[in-house]
């Protein structure tokens, strides 16, 4: 948690009374309520009749690609932007650190559940697949909740985000995001910032593997700089890939093999959620290179962003990216929207689908890309085999 701001007289009376300054107070407990819906799901699968089964099944992906995107388009906007009083205030208030939290219980309790419900011996394999999808959803979307407490100063809070990435045994994304992807994002050699005119489909794994590498990168260079070995008891990593083992490995133990197909489902489903969500937030941007090869820091310009109020409540508001970049450590509840920042068609949520096919996404994203910059290509980032023919599309010639 951040360390507390000593707040004047007029700034306490303001804390007393904080649901006047964020109308969005009781909203944030969508995002830990995503896991009791997981259960709910998984209950109605195994107490609902047969005809109902697969629809249970598939809750998740209804969920996510249906439900949330139809309420946010009804819904709107949020026009509530925190002044810098308020952000000082909102920063102290230790209830936002009390929902981020509780998301971790609720998800463990999710799995376990679902670890129950998936080696039932009348549970077919296709169902075993179906309710994998629906908890990667739900673990996908938990890897904000990592993300929110990776940012934390305080080594306890690293340790919750490791736990809330075991079941995608993701855990390298907690040294990675805060230490190479803030460094480098919105530049050609981030692996999670996705060029302009790369699919979905190739973006994959180069930030995958492109992310995990750059972990390793880090945390050695860091223990480097400490005079111990990248072997040494004190590396992050090892300790977050050994609580993804434990993690595994526990649900093994409770629920036999049959466990395998959903633990592996969930993990590429919920890496792969995630991942599509990189892919979005910095398509096609770029930061100015300076003549010594550095990059301009990065801005508001540099991350697409969107206001739609109902995904921001269940994402900690990663949809303000812009705030986001320029401000890391700051909390969920404190990020403002910039008008000047390059601005989605709809939701993350709705964009999910249209970045899976790569024809539509460029019909769609291409072009805001273009207007961004004022038609001046050069400055974008770039698919390199692909950037003959963007010229090409947009009757540019490249220099």
């Amino acid at each position: 948690m951040n360390a507390p701001v000593k707040l004047s007289p007029e700034q306490r009376d303001r804390h007393v009374f904080g649901h006047q300054i964020d109308k969005k107070r009781y909203g944030w407990l969508l995002s830990p309520a995503l896991p009791a819906i997981g259960i709910g799901i998984l209950a109605g699968y195994h107490f609902g009749p047969k005809l109902t089964k697969k629809v249970f099944a598939l809750g998740g992906p209804l969920l996510l690609h249906i439900i949330i995107p139809t309420v946010d388009a009804l819904v709107g906007a949020d026009d509530n932007n925190p002044t810098d009083d308020d952000i000082k205030v909102l920063v102290n208030d230790p209830y936002y650190d009390r929902i981020v939290k509780l998301f971790i219980p609720l998800q463990m309790a999710a799995n376990v559940f679902a670890g129950y419900v998936v080696t039932r011996k009348e549970v077919s394999f296709l169902d075993q697949i179906l309710l994998g999808i629906s908890m990667g959803a739900i673990n996908g979307v938990g890897v904000n909740t990592a993300h929110e407490l990776s940012h934390r100063p305080n080594k306890t809070d690293h340790y919750w985000s490791h736990a809330t990435l075991m079941p995608l045994a993701y855990n390298h994304f907690r040294i990675e995001h805060p230490y190479g992807h803030h460094k480098r994002a919105a530049t050609p050699e981030d692996p999670a910032s996705s060029k302009m005119g790369e699919s979905f489909y190739e973006f994959w794994p180069r930030t995958v593997f492109g992310g995990l590498k750059s972990a390793i990168e880090i945390e050695e260079k860091r223990l480097k700089r400490k005079g111990l070995s990248f072997f040494s008891k004190e590396n992050e990593l090892f300790h977050g890939w050994a609580m993804s083992a434990g993690f595994h490995a526990g649900m093994v133990s409770l629920f036999g093999k049959k466990v395998t197909p959903y633990l592996l489902t969930q993990a590429f489903y919920g890496v792969s959620l995630f991942e599509v969500i990189n892919y979005i937030e910095h398509y096609g941007l770029k930061r100015e290179q300076k003549a010594d090869g550095s990059y301009a820091r990065t801005m508001p310009e540099h991350s697409w962003n969107n206001n739609n109020i109902v995904t921001n409540l269940f994402l900690y508001q990663l949809q303000r990216h812009s705030d986001h970049h320029a401000y890391p450590t700051r909390p969920f509840q404190a990020l403002r929207h910039f008008d000047e920042a390059p601005e989605l068609p709809s939701g993350y949520a709705t964009m999910l689908i249209p970045a899976l096919i790569p024809r539509l996404w460029f019909k769609m994203m291409d072009k805001r890309v273009f207007e961004h910059y004022d038609g001046d290509l050069s400055k974008a980032n770039i698919s390199a085999k692909r950037r003959g023919r963007i010229f090409k599309k947009f009757g540019l010639t490249d220099a």
